[in-house]
């Protein structure tokens, strides 16, 4: 297996945290498990194989260009053949600028990206498909994205007040300083977790949570803390908070996932 990050141009720099390109030359078949991250991909697939997602304790073909909603709980998923993955991860609240739907109805699902975009996504693929340089791959993604970018310019203000907004709660934790975030931006809090959820598909606490419990999952991956350490550098009140929360996320709690890294989790975690 083999996990490319590529950074986008400045002009995109805003909306999109990097780029990825993954690429699996093996046919055997495995399974593995998808975390929350915070943040919305779209995946397209270029290669021989095929994924398939856990759909109501069924496992799913996915679709051939991916549409990640906010993923809230653990996702289980299975990979046959062999894969190229191109993938855009946005920042948490920017997928927003790239689509008309509010972000919220993709939630804790794969969606054909295809059927959210219409033809010009096709016609990506497609284009994406006729070569097998990275770079070109990349400028081609670019292209699309800046032109839907010019695209959202109406719904560019209120979307830039989200990302101020998410900048302040990793600041100051959002279950205990709701009132006062909202406050600061001359809001009430009702109105505050509306804007979020809107924009993210998260809400406030659930984006708070999910920064907490990544940042404590990078920390666990290198192994040279102590899990009292971890958690209260991660902002938990105590350790039986820790282990609750990354229990949640996960379906393992932190001293089972150290015996069970899988593969495309330790990929995600450089």
């Amino acid at each position: 297996m083999e996990f490319k990050h590529f950074f986008p141009s400045d002009i995109l720099k805003p909306y999109v945290r990097h780029y990825y390109i993954f690429e699996s030359d093996s046919d055997a078949e495995f399974e593995d498990t998808v975390f929350p991250s915070g943040d919305m991909e779209v995946i397209f697939n270029l290669g021989s194989g095929t994924w398939e997602s856990s759909v109501d304790d069924k496992f799913l073909k996915t679709p051939p260009i991916e549409l990640w909603g906010q993923i809230t709980k653990p996702l289980a998923i299975r990979s046959k053949g062999r894969h190229t993955m191109l993938g855009i991860k946005f920042f948490t609240h920017s997928a927003a600028y790239f689509f008309n739907d509010e972000i919220g109805i993709f939630n804790d699902q794969i969606t054909d990206f295809a059927d959210v975009v219409g033809n010009p996504a096709k016609t990506l693929h497609a284009r994406l498909l006729e070569t097998t340089d990275q770079l070109k791959r990349i400028t081609l993604i670019e292209n699309f994205l800046v032109q839907r970018l010019m695209d959202s310019e109406k719904r560019a203000s209120g979307i830039d007040r989200v990302a101020h907004i998410l900048s302040s709660i990793k600041k100051e934790p959002a279950e205990n300083n709701l009132g006062n975030i909202a406050s600061k931006y001359g809001i009430t809090p009702r109105y505050l977790h509306k804007l979020i959820y809107r924009h993210t598909g998260l809400s406030p606490s659930s984006f708070n949570k999910i920064i907490r419990f990544q940042y404590s999952l990078k920390l666990i991956t290198k192994n040279e803390q102590p899990f009292t350490t971890i958690a209260y550098d991660s902002g938990y009140f105590d350790q039986s908070h820790f282990i609750r929360d990354f229990k949640s996320f996960t379906g393992f709690t932190p001293s089972a996932y150290l015996q069970n890294i899988t593969p495309v989790n330790q990929l995600l975690q450089q």
